[in-house]
């Protein structure tokens, strides 16, 4: 029993090193966004593991829940439905080009045999914003200003350690002042929901940067300021 408990303690601590040195620092944008548009935002605050970002009202094309157990399978299922999208398949015939990131928003399962709940979606250009092609099992949505915290990560997203990464920006973020916004924009119960955002290709294999984001409403996080003034 000792030694199976050293080498779980050996190979947490591996895995803690890998992300360590799969994480890229934080820049003003992922690189990608120097080659095709992404929804621009302001940092507002960060502190060490997060940032709080104030993105611009923006439009996404979104897919209906994906029931899956893999993140990475319902990520792959809804950006194929995406891609059909921006290729002309939709009311208009229109094609749309490629921005970043794709979000695919999580709603875990109580178990680890049961199927999670999964949107894909893909940021609308500036371009179409005003009028974006309507398509068969897809929705718009419109984002008002929107808050989000955020942790970057590097390599490709994995089903084995994206729980670890959002872990991760749930204790950055535990003492600071958005901590009660967060959790209660996050789901009634303490419902763990968060958003993977992936901003390159898959056939990039260098520079890749993927973040985990808590949306969460500032008007939550003023109420809590003000109650503890």
């Amino acid at each position: 029993m000792a030694m199976a408990a050293i080498e779980m303690l050996k190979l947490s601590l591996l895995t803690t090193l890998i992300l360590l040195i799969l994480r890229p620092a934080y820049s003003e944008l992922p690189p990608s966004c120097k080659r095709i548009e992404c929804p621009s935002y302001d940092v507002i605050d960060s502190g060490k593991g997060f940032e709080i970002r104030r993105y611009d009202s923006s439009v996404w094309a979104s897919t209906a829940p994906i029931p899956d157990i893999s993140l990475h399978e319902a990520t792959r299922t809804g950006f194929l439905k995406l891609f059909d999208y921006i290729q002309g398949k939709n009311k208009y015939n229109e094609k749309i080009e490629m921005t970043a990131p794709v979000l695919t928003e999580v709603s875990p399962s109580d178990g680890p045999f049961c199927e999670s709940s999964f949107v894909v979606s893909f940021y609308v250009p500036k371009v179409n914003q005003a009028d974006p092609p309507p398509a068969k099992g897809l929705h718009i949505q419109r984002w008002k200003e929107t808050h989000v915290a955020v942790r970057q990560f590097g390599g490709f997203v994995s089903d084995a350690t994206i729980g670890a990464e959002a872990a991760a920006l749930d204790e950055s973020v535990f003492d600071t002042k958005w901590a009660a916004a967060i959790s209660k924009s996050r789901g009634a119960g303490g419902a763990a929901i968060y958003t993977v955002a992936q901003y390159n290709s898959p056939f990039e294999f260098e520079g890749r940067v993927n973040e985990i984001w808590f949306l969460f409403d500032i008007e939550d996080a003023a109420a809590d300021a003000a109650a503890q003034a």
